[in-house]
């Protein structure tokens, strides 16, 4: 599923933008509001999609194309309806072979958007439907809301009930959980940032404490399919008011805590599974720099586990097989032996540390 390669691109700094925060402030005045109706609220959206969907979830290939599809957001007794466009995304899940459900695109026309439409403003937004279960799908939005709790660099997300009904096949397709995750742009606008688009940025070139919190909490979770220099599951932003760049992680269904049943660990890093741990941060002279991260994740610990604990869609069996995998990582960072051979991997020459996540080629 992922391509590695283990040299680094160089790149100068001029990366760095050049907008103005004057500039980058009105976007994110406009955006506030938008957050606050459809990524504030933790309720669960009930929606239904609408229209040709067998057509839909067959268009998996390079030339896959939008679909005009209508969407209802049910609220009570009452239906709003937003006509939108819609169709496959992504790269190992849009596979038929891996998938029964690919994610989707949700495009949304602000022109044809009635003024109460919960997504007005809204322009393209991603869908994640369910792979291989839906249990796997709640799991992935728990890791997102988990992120959120350590840094405000971050995706929010909107858990949904989703039920599709096809007018072609006159069929309604059995309601199952998905998520909403908030797009890239309104993310940035919204902590007064930047998006880049650019591949070769060093590790070293995103701001230290940003690029540790990112760096630890992979570990947390089982995270090893990431890269900075690929930008593989990894947005660069620069936010004006820190003058560095940051480090936006997402898609988590290969994470030891999600333990979704096609996840594999690249094989050039000697793995057994995903839930085994392995730090990829770059090479730290003294563990210095994590002690105040390792605070923070202290401080958070109750607030962690509580995420698994009130989610009353989890297992019971999973929420107690969390609790012991954060255990695990409380213990290590706990313990200065067993932190420094955790955190110190990537200083290892023999070790895996230097490989670079590509992940598979971009479809389109």
């Amino acid at each position: 599923m992922q391509i590695i390669v283990t040299w680094m691109i160089f790149i100068s700094l001029s990366i760095y933008p050049t907008e103005s925060p004057t500039q980058l402030s009105g976007e994110f005045s406009n955006f506030q509001s938008i957050e606050k109706r459809l990524f504030q609220n933790e309720e669960i959206l009930h929606l239904r999609l609408v229209g040709g969907i067998n057509n839909l979830m067959k268009d998996r290939g390079d030339d896959h194309e939008y679909h005009s599809m209508r969407l209802e957001h049910i609220i009570k007794n009452d239906t709003l309806i937003d006509s939108i466009k819609v169709r496959t995304r992504g790269n190992f899940r849009r596979q038929k072979s891996n998938c029964k459900l690919p994610p989707l695109t949700l495009n949304f026309n602000n022109d044809s958007l009635g003024a109460t439409s919960l997504f007005k403003g809204q322009t393209k937004l991603k869908l994640v439907l369910p792979c291989q279960g839906e249990k796997y799908v709640i799991r992935e939005y728990l890791v997102y809301k988990l992120y959120n709790l350590i840094n405000e660099y971050s995706f929010k997300v909107r858990l949904v009930r989703l039920t599709m009904y096809d007018t072609q096949k006159n069929k309604t397709y059995d309601p199952s959980y998905a998520f909403i995750i908030e797009d890239e742009d309104k993310m940035a606008a919204r902590v007064d940032a930047r998006l880049l688009k650019r591949d070769g940025i060093k590790p070293g070139y995103i701001e230290s404490e940003n690029f540790h919190k990112m760096a630890v909490f992979a570990y947390m979770i089982g995270n090893t399919d990431w890269s900075i220099q690929y930008r593989h599951n990894i947005k660069i932003i620069y936010p004006e008011r820190i003058g560095k760049l940051v480090s936006v992680p997402y898609d988590f269904d290969l994470v030891g805590m999600v333990d979704a049943p096609y996840a594999l660990p690249a094989q050039e890093l000697r793995m057994r599974s995903v839930k085994q741990r392995r730090y990829r941060g770059y090479c730290l002279k003294s563990m210095e720099a994590l002690y105040p991260i390792f605070y923070r994740f202290r401080e958070l610990k109750e607030s962690f586990y509580a995420t698994f604990s009130n989610c009353t869609l989890l297992e019971e069996g999973y929420v107690k097989s969390m609790h012991q995998y954060l255990n695990e990582f409380y213990k290590t960072i706990d313990d200065p032996k067993k932190s420094r051979k955790a955190f110190l991997y990537p200083c290892d020459k023999y070790g895996t540390g230097n490989i670079v996540i590509t992940g598979m080629p971009k479809m389109k």
